[in-house]
C-alpha cells in the first residue's frame, strides 16, 4: 500500500502544482481541466447559460451524482488527497482497511471540495455580468422620446447600477422624455419592450 499511495500523493500533488503555476503565470488552466481528459464511459453536460448564469452539470443518462462532478482538476485533487491521507494513516499505524477507508473519504471529500468551488468561482464571476433579462418589471425613465411603434431610450437601475437600453413602446401612447414607463419584456439584444407607469387611482372624496 506504501508504493501506491506514495504514488497518488506524487502524482497528483505534481500535476496540482503544475495547474497552480500556469494558472498563476496567467495560461488558465492550462487546458487540463476539459471532459476530453475522462475516460470515455464517463460523459459530463456542462451547460453555462448565457442568459440565467446557472451551471447545470449532470449526466443526460441518469447516472450517479459521482459522474457530474468528475474533471481533471477535481480527480487530480482526489488523487493526491487519496495518497496522502492514505500515507498518513499508516504512519499511525492503522491496519489497511482502515486506512484505504480513511484515503478514499479524503480523496472524495477533496473531490467534491473542488467541485464546489470552482462552482461558487464561476458563479461569482457570472453575478458581475449585466443580465438583461432582470430589467424586467422595473421602473424606467424615458432618455430619448419613443413614439407609438417607435424606438428610442430609456434608462433602468439594474443590478445596484444605472444602465441605458434601446427601448420599443408596447402602448398606443408616445412617450416623452422623462416619463416613467415599466419594462414588460426584452425584445432582441438589448432593446426593451416598455410601456407606460401605471398612474395611482384617484380615490374621491
Amino acid at each position: 500500500m506504501t508504493t501506491i499511495f506514495l504514488t497518488c500523493a506524487v502524482v497528483g500533488g505534481t500535476i496540482l502544482l503544475f495547474q497552480f503555476v500556469l494558472t498563476f503565470a496567467g495560461f488558465g488552466d492550462g487546458g487540463l481541466d476539459g471532459t476530453g481528459d475522462l475516460p470515455d464511459s464517463v460523459e459530463l453536460n456542462v451547460d453555462f447559460d448565457a442568459v440565467d448564469g446557472d451551471l447545470d452539470v449532470g449526466d443526460p443518462h441518469g447516472s450517479s451524482d459521482l459522474f457530474g462532478v468528475l474533471s481533471f482538476r477535481t480527480i487530480t485533487a482526489a488523487l493526491t488527497f487519496f495518497g496522502f491521507a492514505g500515507m498518513a494513516a499508516q504512519t499511525g499505524g492503522l491496519i489497511v482497511p482502515v486506512q484505504l477507508t480513511i484515503a478514499i473519504a479524503a480523496g472524495l471529500g477533496a473531490m467534491y471540495s473542488v467541485y464546489y468551488l470552482m462552482r461558487s468561482i464561476y458563479r461569482l464571476g457570472q453575478s458581475g455580468n449585466l443580465r438583461i433579462t432582470n430589467t424586467i418589471g422595473k421602473t424606467a425613465t424615458v432618455y430619448i422620446p419613443i413614439a407609438v411603434d417607435g424606438q428610442g431610450k430609456v434608462q433602468v437601475k439594474v443590478q445596484d447600477r444605472l444602465e441605458e437600453f434601446a427601448a420599443v413602446n408596447a402602448s398606443d401612447h408616445a412617450l416623452a422624455t422623462g416619463a416613467k414607463v415599466v419594462v414588460v419584456g426584452v425584445v432582441s439584444g438589448n432593446t426593451l419592450r416598455v410601456e407606460p407607469f401605471p398612474e395611482p387611482a384617484q380615490v374621491e372624496a
